[in-house]
Protein backbone atom coordinates (compact mmCIF):
# COMPACT_ATOMS: atom_id res chain seq x y z
CA UNK A 1 0.00 0.00 0.00
CA UNK A 2 1.33 3.26 -0.76
CA UNK A 3 2.56 6.09 1.84
CA UNK A 4 0.08 8.05 0.58
CA UNK A 5 -3.33 8.79 1.93
CA UNK A 6 -3.91 11.59 -1.39
CA UNK A 7 -2.02 11.56 -5.06
CA UNK A 8 -2.69 14.01 -7.30
CA UNK A 9 -0.78 13.60 -10.57
CA UNK A 10 -0.38 15.52 -13.58
CA UNK A 11 -2.92 18.13 -13.19
CA UNK A 12 -3.50 20.16 -15.98
CA UNK A 13 -6.41 23.10 -15.60
CA UNK A 14 -7.15 25.33 -18.04
CA UNK A 15 -9.53 28.43 -18.48
CA UNK A 16 -9.66 30.58 -21.74
CA UNK A 17 -6.27 32.40 -22.14
CA UNK A 18 -4.88 31.23 -18.86
CA UNK A 19 -3.13 27.68 -17.79
CA UNK A 20 -4.07 27.77 -13.99
CA UNK A 21 -1.94 24.11 -13.08
CA UNK A 22 0.42 22.60 -15.73
CA UNK A 23 1.50 18.75 -14.73
CA UNK A 24 1.00 19.62 -11.22
CA UNK A 25 1.99 16.17 -9.44
CA UNK A 26 1.08 17.07 -5.00
CA UNK A 27 1.49 14.04 -2.98
CA UNK A 28 0.80 13.58 0.82
CA UNK A 29 0.88 11.58 3.49
CA UNK A 30 -1.37 10.16 6.09
CA UNK A 31 -1.81 11.45 9.00
CA UNK A 32 0.49 14.83 8.24
CA UNK A 33 -0.20 18.83 8.66
CA UNK A 34 1.41 19.12 4.39
CA UNK A 35 1.59 23.22 3.65
CA UNK A 36 0.87 24.17 0.26
CA UNK A 37 2.49 27.61 -0.57
CA UNK A 38 3.14 30.00 -3.41
CA UNK A 39 2.11 33.13 -4.38
CA UNK A 40 -1.48 34.53 -5.37
CA UNK A 41 -2.11 32.94 -8.69
CA UNK A 42 0.61 29.83 -8.03
CA UNK A 43 -2.83 27.79 -8.32
CA UNK A 44 -3.00 26.52 -5.03
CA UNK A 45 -6.78 27.43 -5.18
CA UNK A 46 -7.45 26.01 -8.45
CA UNK A 47 -5.62 22.44 -7.27
CA UNK A 48 -8.02 22.57 -3.98
CA UNK A 49 -10.90 22.62 -5.91
CA UNK A 50 -10.48 20.22 -7.72
CA UNK A 51 -9.63 18.26 -5.08
CA UNK A 52 -12.85 19.36 -3.50
CA UNK A 53 -15.04 18.47 -6.62
CA UNK A 54 -15.85 22.32 -7.30
CA UNK A 55 -14.05 21.66 -11.01
CA UNK A 56 -15.72 18.25 -11.94
CA UNK A 57 -13.55 15.52 -13.45
CA UNK A 58 -13.66 15.57 -17.09
CA UNK A 59 -13.12 20.05 -17.00
CA UNK A 60 -9.04 18.86 -15.89
CA UNK A 61 -6.68 16.48 -16.83
CA UNK A 62 -4.91 14.13 -14.95
CA UNK A 63 -5.54 11.62 -11.72
CA UNK A 64 -6.54 11.87 -8.27
CA UNK A 65 -6.04 8.72 -6.03
CA UNK A 66 -7.50 8.97 -2.23
CA UNK A 67 -5.77 5.50 -0.60
CA UNK A 68 -4.69 3.72 -4.04
CA UNK A 69 -8.49 4.58 -5.32
CA UNK A 70 -8.47 6.19 -8.62
CA UNK A 71 -11.70 9.28 -7.91
CA UNK A 72 -13.96 10.55 -10.65
CA UNK A 73 -15.40 13.24 -8.50
CA UNK A 74 -18.30 14.70 -10.32
CA UNK A 75 -19.36 17.60 -7.72
CA UNK A 76 -18.38 18.47 -4.20
CA UNK A 77 -20.69 15.10 -2.18
CA UNK A 78 -18.35 13.14 -4.02
CA UNK A 79 -15.47 14.42 -2.95
CA UNK A 80 -17.06 14.44 0.59
CA UNK A 81 -18.27 10.95 0.49
CA UNK A 82 -13.82 10.18 -0.32
CA UNK A 83 -13.28 11.67 3.03
CA UNK A 84 -11.74 15.30 1.88
CA UNK A 85 -13.34 18.28 3.81
CA UNK A 86 -12.47 21.97 2.83
CA UNK A 87 -12.52 25.29 4.95
CA UNK A 88 -12.49 28.12 3.15
CA UNK A 89 -11.41 31.87 4.36
CA UNK A 90 -14.78 33.12 3.98
CA UNK A 91 -16.65 30.53 6.21
CA UNK A 92 -19.76 29.13 4.68
CA UNK A 93 -21.91 28.88 7.88
CA UNK A 94 -25.80 29.58 8.16
CA UNK A 95 -25.45 32.54 10.76
CA UNK A 96 -29.20 32.80 11.46
CA UNK A 97 -28.97 28.55 12.78
CA UNK A 98 -27.30 27.12 16.24
CA UNK A 99 -24.04 25.61 16.37
CA UNK A 100 -25.84 21.76 16.19
CA UNK A 101 -27.95 22.72 13.36
CA UNK A 102 -25.10 23.91 11.36
CA UNK A 103 -22.76 20.97 11.87
CA UNK A 104 -25.32 18.72 10.86
CA UNK A 105 -27.02 20.46 7.75
CA UNK A 106 -28.43 18.66 5.29
CA UNK A 107 -27.56 14.98 7.24
CA UNK A 108 -30.16 15.48 10.00
CA UNK A 109 -30.69 11.81 11.98
CA UNK A 110 -34.17 11.21 10.59
CA UNK A 111 -36.72 8.58 12.78
CA UNK A 112 -40.25 8.39 11.47
CA UNK A 113 -39.41 11.38 8.88
CA UNK A 114 -38.87 13.72 11.68
CA UNK A 115 -35.39 15.02 12.58
CA UNK A 116 -34.17 13.64 15.96
CA UNK A 117 -32.63 16.94 17.58
CA UNK A 118 -32.30 15.61 21.00
CA UNK A 119 -29.53 13.36 18.64
CA UNK A 120 -28.62 16.51 16.92
CA UNK A 121 -27.50 18.39 19.63
CA UNK A 122 -26.12 15.00 21.64
CA UNK A 123 -24.17 14.16 19.15
CA UNK A 124 -22.93 17.80 18.75
CA UNK A 125 -22.15 18.35 22.12
CA UNK A 126 -19.31 15.16 21.56
CA UNK A 127 -18.07 16.35 19.11
CA UNK A 128 -16.70 19.56 20.96
CA UNK A 129 -15.83 17.35 23.70
CA UNK A 130 -13.58 14.99 21.27
CA UNK A 131 -12.05 18.72 20.14
CA UNK A 132 -11.58 20.23 24.02
CA UNK A 133 -13.57 22.82 22.49
CA UNK A 134 -16.02 24.77 25.09
CA UNK A 135 -19.05 26.24 22.68
CA UNK A 136 -22.81 25.99 23.35
CA UNK A 137 -24.23 24.01 21.02
CA UNK A 138 -27.60 25.74 20.90
CA UNK A 139 -26.24 29.43 20.32
CA UNK A 140 -26.37 31.01 17.64
CA UNK A 141 -23.60 31.29 15.18
CA UNK A 142 -24.32 35.06 14.77
CA UNK A 143 -23.49 35.72 18.25
CA UNK A 144 -20.10 33.48 18.10
CA UNK A 145 -17.08 35.28 17.34
CA UNK A 146 -14.56 34.49 13.85
CA UNK A 147 -12.37 31.86 15.91
CA UNK A 148 -15.11 29.84 17.35
CA UNK A 149 -17.41 29.66 14.10
CA UNK A 150 -13.73 28.59 12.76
CA UNK A 151 -13.78 25.78 15.11
CA UNK A 152 -17.33 24.70 14.31
CA UNK A 153 -16.38 24.39 10.83
CA UNK A 154 -13.99 21.71 11.38
CA UNK A 155 -16.57 19.98 13.76
CA UNK A 156 -18.84 19.90 10.96
CA UNK A 157 -16.02 17.97 9.11
CA UNK A 158 -14.69 16.09 11.35
CA UNK A 159 -18.34 15.12 11.65
CA UNK A 160 -18.18 13.62 7.88
CA UNK A 161 -15.65 11.47 9.07
CA UNK A 162 -13.24 13.25 7.16
CA UNK A 163 -9.98 11.92 6.25
CA UNK A 164 -8.23 14.51 4.30
CA UNK A 165 -9.40 18.53 5.59
CA UNK A 166 -7.57 21.40 3.43
CA UNK A 167 -7.65 24.63 5.32
CA UNK A 168 -7.52 27.64 3.22
CA UNK A 169 -5.81 30.63 5.02
CA UNK A 170 -7.27 29.76 8.23
CA UNK A 171 -5.91 32.53 10.50
CA UNK A 172 -6.63 35.05 8.51
CA UNK A 173 -8.94 36.82 11.21
CA UNK A 174 -7.91 34.92 13.92
CA UNK A 175 -6.40 36.52 17.59
CA UNK A 176 -2.81 35.19 18.63
CA UNK A 177 -4.85 33.14 21.49
CA UNK A 178 -7.38 31.54 18.55
CA UNK A 179 -4.65 30.69 16.49
CA UNK A 180 -2.63 28.93 19.55
CA UNK A 181 -6.17 26.82 20.48
CA UNK A 182 -6.79 25.68 16.13
CA UNK A 183 -3.04 24.67 15.92
CA UNK A 184 -3.72 22.42 19.13
CA UNK A 185 -7.10 21.18 17.26
CA UNK A 186 -4.64 20.05 14.13
CA UNK A 187 -2.28 18.50 16.27
CA UNK A 188 -5.09 16.40 17.77
CA UNK A 189 -6.30 15.95 14.84
CA UNK A 190 -2.80 14.74 13.22
CA UNK A 191 -2.26 12.20 16.34
CA UNK A 192 -6.00 10.63 15.54
CA UNK A 193 -5.07 10.16 11.56
CA UNK A 194 -6.38 12.93 10.25
CA UNK A 195 -4.31 14.26 7.45
CA UNK A 196 -4.35 18.55 6.84
CA UNK A 197 -3.50 20.61 3.91
CA UNK A 198 -2.68 23.81 5.02
CA UNK A 199 -2.42 26.79 2.85
CA UNK A 200 -1.14 29.99 4.11
CA UNK A 201 0.97 33.50 3.48
CA UNK A 202 2.00 33.25 7.05
CA UNK A 203 5.46 31.54 6.74
CA UNK A 204 6.36 31.55 10.27
CA UNK A 205 2.77 29.73 11.16
CA UNK A 206 4.54 26.94 8.27
CA UNK A 207 7.69 26.55 10.66
CA UNK A 208 5.48 25.90 13.78
CA UNK A 209 2.68 23.79 12.43
CA UNK A 210 3.97 21.84 9.13
CA UNK A 211 5.21 18.72 8.91
CA UNK A 212 5.96 18.88 5.08
CA UNK A 213 5.65 22.04 2.09
CA UNK A 214 4.64 21.85 -1.00
CA UNK A 215 5.44 25.16 -3.05
CA UNK A 216 3.31 25.99 -6.42
CA UNK A 217 4.78 29.11 -8.87
CA UNK A 218 2.96 29.61 -12.05
CA UNK A 219 1.09 26.49 -11.92
CA UNK A 220 3.44 24.29 -11.71
CA UNK A 221 5.14 22.17 -9.12
CA UNK A 222 8.11 23.75 -7.74
CA UNK A 223 9.26 21.55 -4.85
CA UNK A 224 8.10 19.26 -2.05
CA UNK A 225 10.04 19.32 1.13
CA UNK A 226 10.34 18.26 4.99
CA UNK A 227 9.65 21.49 6.72
CA UNK A 228 13.43 20.27 8.38
CA UNK A 229 15.37 20.77 5.40
CA UNK A 230 13.88 24.10 4.43
CA UNK A 231 14.41 27.69 6.20
CA UNK A 232 11.94 31.08 5.46
CA UNK A 233 14.32 32.41 2.73
CA UNK A 234 14.43 29.56 0.67
CA UNK A 235 10.76 28.71 0.66
CA UNK A 236 10.15 32.56 -0.40
CA UNK A 237 12.92 32.16 -2.83
CA UNK A 238 11.01 29.08 -4.66
CA UNK A 239 7.96 30.73 -4.49
CA UNK A 240 8.81 34.30 -6.44
CA UNK A 241 11.33 32.63 -8.28
CA UNK A 242 14.28 34.94 -6.90
CA UNK A 243 15.91 36.36 -4.13
CA UNK A 244 14.10 38.78 -1.86
CA UNK A 245 16.54 40.01 -0.11
CA UNK A 246 14.34 42.93 1.25
CA UNK A 247 11.29 41.89 2.36
CA UNK A 248 10.09 45.64 3.43
CA UNK A 249 11.22 48.18 1.28
CA UNK A 250 11.24 51.13 3.41
CA UNK A 251 12.75 54.19 1.94
CA UNK A 252 13.58 57.73 4.29
CA UNK A 253 10.06 59.94 4.06
CA UNK A 254 9.97 63.78 4.78
CA UNK A 255 6.68 64.29 6.48
CA UNK A 256 5.83 67.80 5.34
CA UNK A 257 2.78 70.17 6.33
CA UNK A 258 -0.14 68.76 8.32
CA UNK A 259 -3.27 67.49 5.69
CA UNK A 260 -5.52 66.33 8.37
CA UNK A 261 -6.16 66.71 12.08
CA UNK A 262 -9.02 64.72 14.07
CA UNK A 263 -9.94 66.66 17.28
CA UNK A 264 -11.75 64.76 20.36
CA UNK A 265 -13.14 62.46 18.65
CA UNK A 266 -15.79 59.50 19.74
CA UNK A 267 -17.74 56.84 18.51
CA UNK A 268 -20.54 54.92 19.54
CA UNK A 269 -21.39 51.48 19.58
CA UNK A 270 -23.82 50.68 16.18
CA UNK A 271 -25.72 48.21 18.39
CA UNK A 272 -25.55 50.02 21.45
CA UNK A 273 -25.71 53.65 21.14
CA UNK A 274 -25.08 54.74 24.72
CA UNK A 275 -21.73 52.63 24.47
CA UNK A 276 -18.18 54.41 23.31
CA UNK A 277 -15.80 52.28 21.27
CA UNK A 278 -13.62 55.24 20.83
CA UNK A 279 -13.33 57.28 23.44
CA UNK A 280 -11.74 61.15 22.45
CA UNK A 281 -9.35 60.20 20.43
CA UNK A 282 -6.87 63.08 18.74
CA UNK A 283 -4.11 62.56 16.35
CA UNK A 284 -3.00 64.31 12.79
CA UNK A 285 -1.66 62.81 9.40
CA UNK A 286 1.09 64.68 7.49
CA UNK A 287 1.55 64.91 3.63
CA UNK A 288 4.06 62.62 2.89
CA UNK A 289 4.70 59.99 5.30
CA UNK A 290 3.01 56.64 6.33
CA UNK A 291 1.15 56.61 9.56
CA UNK A 292 1.23 53.24 11.06
CA UNK A 293 -1.79 52.41 13.05
CA UNK A 294 -1.44 49.08 15.52
CA UNK A 295 -3.14 47.88 18.58
CA UNK A 296 -4.66 44.49 19.37
CA UNK A 297 -8.04 43.24 17.67
CA UNK A 298 -10.93 45.16 19.42
CA UNK A 299 -8.81 48.48 19.96
CA UNK A 300 -11.24 49.98 17.61
CA UNK A 301 -8.37 50.70 14.62
CA UNK A 302 -11.47 50.32 12.03
CA UNK A 303 -13.97 51.93 13.60
CA UNK A 304 -11.99 54.63 13.92
CA UNK A 305 -11.25 54.99 10.34
CA UNK A 306 -14.21 53.91 8.72
CA UNK A 307 -16.11 56.43 11.28
CA UNK A 308 -13.91 58.93 9.51
CA UNK A 309 -14.53 58.05 5.99
CA UNK A 310 -18.28 57.86 7.34
CA UNK A 311 -18.91 54.10 6.93
CA UNK A 312 -19.28 52.98 10.10
CA UNK A 313 -23.40 53.18 11.16
CA UNK A 314 -22.69 54.17 14.75
CA UNK A 315 -23.04 57.98 16.10
CA UNK A 316 -19.80 60.09 16.07
CA UNK A 317 -18.45 62.99 17.75
CA UNK A 318 -15.71 65.63 17.44
CA UNK A 319 -14.34 67.14 14.51
CA UNK A 320 -11.99 66.51 11.64
CA UNK A 321 -10.29 69.62 9.96
CA UNK A 322 -8.66 68.74 6.34
CA UNK A 323 -6.31 71.66 5.13
CA UNK A 324 -7.10 74.09 8.08
CA UNK A 325 -10.76 73.89 7.25
CA UNK A 326 -13.19 71.88 9.43
CA UNK A 327 -15.35 69.72 7.59
CA UNK A 328 -18.25 67.20 7.77
CA UNK A 329 -18.48 63.86 6.46
CA UNK A 330 -21.34 61.81 6.10
CA UNK A 331 -20.70 59.21 3.86
CA UNK A 332 -17.62 57.77 1.61
CA UNK A 333 -19.27 59.75 -1.07
CA UNK A 334 -18.57 63.12 0.72
CA UNK A 335 -15.18 61.48 2.03
CA UNK A 336 -14.24 61.11 -1.54
CA UNK A 337 -14.54 64.70 -2.82
CA UNK A 338 -12.39 65.49 0.08
CA UNK A 339 -9.70 63.38 -1.05
CA UNK A 340 -10.31 60.66 1.34
CA UNK A 341 -10.28 56.95 0.36
CA UNK A 342 -10.56 54.04 2.16
CA UNK A 343 -9.15 50.24 1.45
CA UNK A 344 -11.49 47.80 3.70
CA UNK A 345 -9.46 45.08 5.48
CA UNK A 346 -12.72 42.82 3.45
CA UNK A 347 -11.86 43.77 -0.24
CA UNK A 348 -14.52 40.88 -1.16
CA UNK A 349 -17.08 42.49 1.13
CA UNK A 350 -16.77 45.97 0.50
CA UNK A 351 -13.92 47.09 -2.07
CA UNK A 352 -15.10 45.08 -5.10
CA UNK A 353 -17.57 44.45 -6.73
CA UNK A 354 -17.04 40.78 -7.66
CA UNK A 355 -19.42 40.14 -10.15
CA UNK A 356 -18.27 43.42 -12.08
CA UNK A 357 -15.68 43.28 -14.89
CA UNK A 358 -12.02 44.89 -14.00
CA UNK A 359 -12.68 48.15 -15.54
CA UNK A 360 -15.82 49.00 -14.10
CA UNK A 361 -14.28 47.76 -10.56
CA UNK A 362 -11.58 50.83 -11.11
CA UNK A 363 -14.30 53.02 -12.66
CA UNK A 364 -16.74 52.96 -10.72
CA UNK A 365 -16.68 55.89 -8.02
CA UNK A 366 -15.17 57.54 -10.98
CA UNK A 367 -17.29 57.73 -13.85
CA UNK A 368 -18.01 61.62 -13.56
CA UNK A 369 -14.41 62.44 -14.12
CA UNK A 370 -15.07 60.76 -17.99
CA UNK A 371 -18.93 61.85 -18.15
CA UNK A 372 -20.36 65.17 -20.14
CA UNK A 373 -23.56 65.99 -20.17
CA UNK A 374 -24.41 62.88 -19.03
CA UNK A 375 -22.72 60.93 -20.96
CA UNK A 376 -19.82 58.42 -20.45
CA UNK A 377 -16.99 58.77 -22.83
CA UNK A 378 -15.90 54.85 -22.79
CA UNK A 379 -12.97 55.18 -25.00
CA UNK A 380 -11.34 57.19 -22.59
CA UNK A 381 -12.64 55.79 -20.07
CA UNK A 382 -11.45 52.38 -20.94
CA UNK A 383 -7.77 53.91 -21.71
CA UNK A 384 -7.42 54.99 -18.46
CA UNK A 385 -8.17 51.69 -16.59
CA UNK A 386 -5.75 50.28 -18.79
CA UNK A 387 -3.18 52.63 -18.07
CA UNK A 388 -3.66 51.83 -14.29
CA UNK A 389 -3.56 48.24 -14.87
CA UNK A 390 -0.23 48.70 -16.36
CA UNK A 391 1.29 51.41 -13.86
CA UNK A 392 0.28 48.38 -11.05
CA UNK A 393 1.39 45.27 -13.09
CA UNK A 394 -2.27 43.70 -12.57
CA UNK A 395 -2.15 40.32 -14.20
CA UNK A 396 -5.24 39.80 -16.13
CA UNK A 397 -6.68 37.90 -19.03
CA UNK A 398 -9.13 41.50 -20.44
CA UNK A 399 -10.24 44.48 -18.56
CA UNK A 400 -13.86 42.44 -18.93
CA UNK A 401 -12.46 39.88 -16.85
CA UNK A 402 -15.14 39.24 -13.71
CA UNK A 403 -12.62 40.68 -10.82
CA UNK A 404 -13.80 37.65 -8.91
CA UNK A 405 -11.99 35.33 -10.90
CA UNK A 406 -8.30 37.29 -9.60
CA UNK A 407 -6.12 36.03 -7.15
CA UNK A 408 -5.86 38.08 -3.79
CA UNK A 409 -3.39 40.22 -4.77
CA UNK A 410 -4.16 41.24 -8.04
CA UNK A 411 -7.68 42.01 -6.49
CA UNK A 412 -6.16 44.53 -4.30
CA UNK A 413 -4.15 45.97 -6.55
CA UNK A 414 -7.62 46.87 -7.93
CA UNK A 415 -9.30 48.53 -5.01
CA UNK A 416 -5.65 50.86 -4.89
CA UNK A 417 -5.98 51.63 -8.37
CA UNK A 418 -9.68 52.82 -7.92
CA UNK A 419 -8.64 55.02 -5.52
CA UNK A 420 -5.25 56.26 -7.19
CA UNK A 421 -7.60 57.69 -10.53
CA UNK A 422 -9.52 59.45 -7.30
CA UNK A 423 -6.22 61.40 -6.89
CA UNK A 424 -6.35 60.97 -2.73
CA UNK A 425 -5.05 63.40 -0.15
CA UNK A 426 -5.16 61.10 2.32
CA UNK A 427 -5.27 57.02 1.67
CA UNK A 428 -6.08 54.84 4.74
CA UNK A 429 -5.34 51.18 4.39
CA UNK A 430 -6.71 48.35 6.51
CA UNK A 431 -4.89 45.41 6.61
CA UNK A 432 -3.44 46.45 3.01
CA UNK A 433 -1.58 42.83 2.67
CA UNK A 434 -3.66 40.31 4.39
CA UNK A 435 -4.07 36.77 2.69
CA UNK A 436 -1.58 38.19 -0.17
CA UNK A 437 1.93 36.35 -0.56
CA UNK A 438 5.21 37.62 -0.06
CA UNK A 439 5.96 38.97 -3.61
CA UNK A 440 2.38 40.69 -3.74
CA UNK A 441 3.54 42.65 -0.52
CA UNK A 442 6.42 43.71 -1.85
CA UNK A 443 4.65 45.49 -4.82
CA UNK A 444 2.25 47.07 -2.45
CA UNK A 445 4.64 48.39 -0.49
CA UNK A 446 6.62 49.72 -3.32
CA UNK A 447 3.62 51.04 -4.34
CA UNK A 448 3.29 52.94 -1.54
CA UNK A 449 6.45 54.25 -1.36
CA UNK A 450 5.09 56.05 -5.01
CA UNK A 451 2.06 57.61 -3.45
CA UNK A 452 4.45 59.15 -0.10
CA UNK A 453 6.92 60.83 -2.61
CA UNK A 454 3.92 62.18 -4.81
CA UNK A 455 2.21 63.47 -1.39
CA UNK A 456 -0.20 61.53 -0.68
CA UNK A 457 -0.43 61.25 3.53
CA UNK A 458 -1.14 57.12 4.05
CA UNK A 459 -2.51 55.69 6.96
CA UNK A 460 -1.78 52.07 6.72
CA UNK A 461 -3.56 49.75 10.01
CA UNK A 462 -2.27 46.36 10.25
CA UNK A 463 -2.01 43.62 12.96
CA UNK A 464 1.32 42.66 12.22
CA UNK A 465 3.74 43.92 14.07
CA UNK A 466 6.96 43.52 11.02
CA UNK A 467 5.38 44.98 8.82
CA UNK A 468 3.97 48.23 11.24
CA UNK A 469 7.63 48.61 11.87
CA UNK A 470 9.18 47.38 8.43
CA UNK A 471 7.24 50.68 6.38
CA UNK A 472 5.80 53.08 9.45
CA UNK A 473 7.43 56.48 9.55
CA UNK A 474 5.25 57.42 12.54
CA UNK A 475 3.49 54.96 14.58
CA UNK A 476 -0.05 55.32 16.41
CA UNK A 477 -1.07 52.44 18.96
CA UNK A 478 -4.26 51.96 20.17
CA UNK A 479 -6.11 50.16 23.23
CA UNK A 480 -9.70 49.91 24.31
CA UNK A 481 -10.54 52.77 21.64
CA UNK A 482 -7.97 55.55 22.87
CA UNK A 483 -4.74 56.25 21.48
CA UNK A 484 -2.08 54.69 24.15
CA UNK A 485 1.07 56.48 22.78
CA UNK A 486 2.99 57.71 19.66
CA UNK A 487 6.29 56.22 18.45
CA UNK A 488 8.66 57.36 15.77
CA UNK A 489 10.01 54.37 13.57
CA UNK A 490 13.67 55.18 14.91
CA UNK A 491 12.81 54.30 18.46
CA UNK A 492 9.70 51.46 18.18
CA UNK A 493 10.10 47.80 18.40
CA UNK A 494 7.70 45.45 19.09
CA UNK A 495 8.42 45.27 22.60
CA UNK A 496 7.29 48.93 23.00
CA UNK A 497 4.51 48.64 20.94
CA UNK A 498 2.78 45.88 22.52
CA UNK A 499 3.00 47.27 26.01
CA UNK A 500 1.12 50.06 25.21
CA UNK A 501 -1.04 47.69 23.05
CA UNK A 502 -1.94 45.72 26.49
CA UNK A 503 -2.10 48.74 28.75
CA UNK A 504 1.06 48.01 30.25
CA UNK A 505 4.06 51.06 31.02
Amino acid sequence: MSEYILEMVHITKEFPGVKALDDVTFKVKKGEIHALVGENGAGKSTLMKILSGVYPYGTYSGDIFIEGKKQHFRNIKDSEHAGVAIIYQELTLVKGMTVGENIFLGREPVVNGIINWNKVYADSKKLFEKLNIEIDVYEKVENLGIGQQQMVEIAKAISKNSKILILDEPTAALTESETRQLFRILKDLKNHGVTCIYISHRLEEIFEIADTVTVLRDGKTISTDPISNLTEDEIIKRMVGRELTQRYPKVPHKAKRTIMEVRNFSVYDKDNPEKKIIDNVSFEIKEGEILGISGLMGAGRTELFMSIFGAYPGRKEGEIWLEGKKISINNPREAIEHGICYLSEDRKRYGLVLMMDIKDNILLPNYQKFASAGIINIPKSLSTALDYVGKLRIKIASPFQQVMNLSGGNQQKVIIAKWLLANPKILILDEPTRGIDVGAKYEIYNLMNQFVDQGVGIVMISSELPEILGMSDRILVMQKGKIAGQLMADEATQEKIMTLATGGR
